[in-house]
């Protein structure tokens, strides 16, 4: 919900790096691959409790996360660059409620589970609209240019940020944080779920 506002003021910052980037010979998919190496040492530190380590992680996670399409922006876009990017986003995603459902399985178990439960029915919601919008010839660029058709909805990269940070910061809050960015991210879900429903619609007639 908050990514086209908080694009509009990083984007500029991120295509200079990107640039700079380039013409230092750093591919895309080296970003990609280096942040998600970070994004799951992200993890680790959660749950060894390493809190001041993870929040340095995850913020240098997002930061790859943006340069990467800056890099493929100031170079070429690519397929395999674009597969990686989401795979590897949804793999960190997933890691950090592990993380803190390792950290404490007693207190922590059963919200990580119901956020992980959110992201599978989100994720599922999001690459199945992608997939039937290109089948369709959909485009749009409302968050970027991708490499997939990209819906917007409620929970997005920022509030994902937004979230996790929180829950680093303060890991007493994780179950309060995950039960709340759980019900979001299941509305946003229900949101696309609708969208779908009315943008798919076959004609008259048509079945299958």
């Amino acid at each position: 919900m908050l990514d086209g506002w908080m694009r509009r003021r990083i984007d500029p910052f991120l295509d200079r790096l990107g640039q700079g980037a380039a013409r230092a010979g750093l591919s895309a998919d080296a970003v990609t691959i280096l942040g998600f190496g970070v994004g799951l040492a992200c993890a680790v530190a959660i749950a060894l409790r390493l809190d001041a380590a993870a929040l340095v992680l995850f913020g240098l996670n997002r930061l790859l996360d943006g340069l990467d399409g800056a890099v493929a922006r100031a170079t070429r876009r690519t397929d395999r660059g674009g597969f990686l990017d989401i795979v590897f986003d949804f793999a960190v995603y997933g890691a950090v409620p592990l993380a803190f459902a390792l950290r404490e399985p007693p207190g922590f178990a059963l919200p990580a589970a119901a956020l992980l439960f959110s992201f599978y029915v989100n994720g599922a919601s999001f690459l199945a609209f992608a997939a039937v919008a290109a089948k369709r010839g959909m485009d749009t660029a409302s968050r970027g240019i991708k490499s997939i058709y990209f819906t917007a909805g409620f929970m997005e990269g920022t509030e994902t940020i937004l979230f996790f940070a929180g829950m680093i910061l303060v890991p007493g809050w994780f179950p309060v944080l995950a039960y709340a960015f759980a019900g979001l991210t299941l509305m946003s879900a229900l949101a696309r779920v609708t969208l779908a429903w009315h943008a798919f619609r076959d004609q008259e007639g048509e079945s299958g």
